[in-house]
């Protein structure tokens, strides 16, 4: 595996990083606890020792499962990314949209990062994860009822009291990002990135870069679509959010099963899948520190981790983005 500095902090993440939003089951078609768990066990036998979650995850189920899958494991060797400021049990702040809890329960989702609020929620969250302090603690989405100098203190204090090594944010423009660091230095912005959608290149990465911030990126597979196993016609399972999201329109799925049948050829020269040779492209890709990657089974934890081993040239890399130039998804 290989580790990369996390931004100008003292964390050192895996540059594939075990991403637990589909462990958590919410808006995927459920989990198999038992199954989750042993995904991120088989991930860090790998090497795989960064995990990130976040408490809307299930409401709780995925920290759980990350707290029992961490359980009995080094606590210094691995490193616990959470965030805070999606409430689903608090009717306050900004209403991000109405969904339905694992069990089908309908729950009214708020973005709020009040400074009570992101107390409460790191207490809870280090219960879930049974640890006492998180390595690096990321306001999930912007919250526009809240000040963000009035967030970002919360975090200062947590850090103050040891409860949180590192601050981080997840979907901040630039503007946002600087008006966080007037209170807090932070480590890095976690922000969806992938072959098929890299709007962050235009002004996120050069001042990620020029400012030595990490970047998290989340969706590195495009929620399986560049996986290659998801074809036209393809069904996914009720409450999977998939159904409904756009790249996985017909259309978008036949022209994205076309570009990885010319990317197929690469990928078997390496002996590799197309997810192994899409997940080593994105850590490759100027200013990226992580690929957050989820697997629902230890068989695909292995699959991810071992994306690691591949190689790619300059004029491999190259070939990928010829690929890319010219297509369009509605």
């Amino acid at each position: 595996m290989e580790y990369r500095q996390l931004g100008e902090s003292d964390l050192q993440i895996s540059a594939i990083t075990f991403g637990a939003w589909a462990a958590g089951g919410w808006m995927w078609g459920g989990t198999e606890r038992k199954d989750a768990v042993n995904a991120i066990k088989a991930s860090y036998d790998l090497g795989v020792t960064s995990i990130d979650t976040a408490p809307i995850y299930g409401q709780g189920t995925s920290e759980e499962i990350v707290g029992e899958a961490i359980k009995g494991l080094p606590r210094d060797k691995v490193q616990i990314l959470t965030k805070y400021g999606m409430r689903w049990d608090l009717a306050q702040g900004d209403l991000a949209f109405k969904s339905q809890d694992n069990a089908g329960n309908p729950i009214d989702v708020y973005r709020y990062s009040g400074k009570e609020s992101i107390i409460k929620e790191c207490e809870d969250s280090l219960k879930r994860l049974g640890t006492d302090y998180i390595d690096l603690y990321q306001m999930h989405w912007p919250d526009k009822t809240t000040p963000i100098e009035e967030s970002m203190e919360a975090v200062l204090r947590l850090i103050e009291q040891g409860k949180v090594r590192q601050a981080g944010v997840s979907n901040y423009n630039v503007a946002q990002m600087q008006q966080a660091e007037t209170v807090v230095k932070l480590a890095s912005n976690q922000v969806p990135f992938s072959m098929l959608n890299q709007a962050i290149n235009e002004t996120l990465v050069p001042y990620c870069v020029a400012n030595k911030k990490g970047i998290l990126a989340y969706s590195p597979m495009e929620r399986g679509l560049l996986t290659g196993k998801i074809k036209p016609g393809h069904q996914f399972a009720d409450g999977d959010h998939r159904a409904t999201y756009r790249f996985f329109k017909q259309e978008n799925i036949i022209k994205t099963d076309e570009f990885l049948e010319r990317l197929k050829p690469l990928a078997d020269e390496k002996n590799a899948s197309l997810s192994q040779l899409v997940i080593r492209w994105t850590i490759e890709q100027p200013g990226i520190t992580a690929a957050l990657v989820g697997a629902r089974n230890a068989e695909q934890a292995i699959q991810n981790a071992r994306a690691i081993a591949i190689t790619l040239s300059s004029n491999e890399l190259a070939f990928i983005d010829q690929q890319l130039q010219g297509l369009e998804l509605v």
